[in-house]
């Protein structure tokens, strides 16, 4: 079977095909970060709209690429949510009208569940049961997975995700959208810093995470200070340290907790180059599993190999567009 993924939750356009016999054929995605950098955030008409113009051509491009027909496609997975309503919908629609003109099925794929299963996709050893770290730009949540329909949230943000807020505290810097990368890079230029920023909720014993206050301190220090080069860095040392300290004593927590060894982290954030290595460096005796860097931002190829594992769980070929905008994990 081959299986079109589509990814258009946010601002990015995402397109694979995937062969159960022979793993992931190819993937295709269209940035938005030009669109919206100027604004310092997405702007969610304007992503709608760049992806009524980029899906049918990177569709023909997706084709040409693995050298298939149209017609060779077995079956269309889509993102069907948590995500902002107007690409959710574009998707969709693109989506279920592809597979009623092909004649073949549809299935609706949990954004989410998609970035935790992404891993598996190049780590063909890795099964349930593992500790999720999900953390993005709109998701910071750790949970017990047992198997692809079964899993338990430890854990989530009570306020900002991670990722909004390596956003947020970059525009104060003065660095583009997306932050996350911009904080990193600024990071890597120093290796020790003069601050030393609030690690929040990182001595309680639950799993939940709150990067609020931490956003609040970090961003009233910037309005009082003149920003400079070697400034901007040292800020940033200490804040992507501050969120990583965090993360990562949250989740070997729940992984000693609950006793499993296996540690899946997935999202946007885990592309982040601290956090892999020091999870690899911290991880006393665990597993600790990454989607590729192709993979950790969002793409079709999750949605695609999460369209295949789901598919014979729930083969649902209604033509009926029903988007979830809010996360069913959280």
């Amino acid at each position: 079977m081959i299986i079109l993924g589509i990814e258009s939750s946010c601002d990015e356009t995402g397109l694979a095909l995937y062969d159960t016999n022979y793993g992931m054929l190819g993937h295709v995605v269209n940035s938005q970060h030009t669109i919206h950098g100027k604004y310092g955030g997405v702007v969610p008409e304007l992503a709608s709209r760049d992806h009524v113009l980029k899906l049918v051509p990177l569709l023909d491009e997706l084709l040409n690429l693995v050298k298939l027909k149209l017609n060779d496609i077995n079956l269309v997975a889509f993102t069907n949510g948590p995500g902002l309503l107007g690409p959710l919908l574009t998707g969709a629609s693109f989506a279920k009208s592809l597979s009623w003109t092909l004649k073949i099925p549809s299935i609706e794929v949990d954004h989410l569940e998609a970035h935790i299963f992404s891993p598996m996709i190049s780590e063909k050893n890795l099964k349930p049961p593992f500790i999720s770290l999900l953390v993005s730009g709109g998701h910071t949540i750790l949970s017990s997975i047992t198997d692809k329909s079964n899993y338990k949230i430890l854990g989530k943000t009570l306020d900002d995700s991670a990722g909004e807020v390596f956003d947020k505290v970059a525009r104060h810097l003065g660095l583009p959208y997306p932050g996350g990368p911009e904080i990193s890079n600024a990071s890597s230029k120093i290796s020790s810093s003069s601050f030393k920023f609030p690690r929040p909720m990182i001595n309680t014993n639950c799993y939940d995470f709150s990067f609020s206050g931490l956003k609040t301190h970090v961003t009233q220090l910037i309005n009082k200070t003149t920003l400079t080069d070697e400034l901007i860095s040292d800020i940033s040392y200490d804040f992507e340290n501050a969120i990583l300290d965090v993360l990562i004593s949250k989740t070997l927590k729940a992984s000693n907790d609950l006793n499993i060894s296996d540690i899946v982290i997935s999202g946007g954030v885990s592309a982040n180059k601290r956090l892999r290595e020091r999870f690899e460096k911290e991880k006393n005796e665990k597993n600790i599993y990454f989607p590729d860097l192709a993979f950790s931002t969002d793409n079709g190829a999750m949605i695609a190999y999460m369209g295949w594992l789901k598919y014979y769980d729930n083969n649902n070929d209604s033509l009926e567009i029903n988007p979830k905008p809010t996360s069913s994990l959280a």
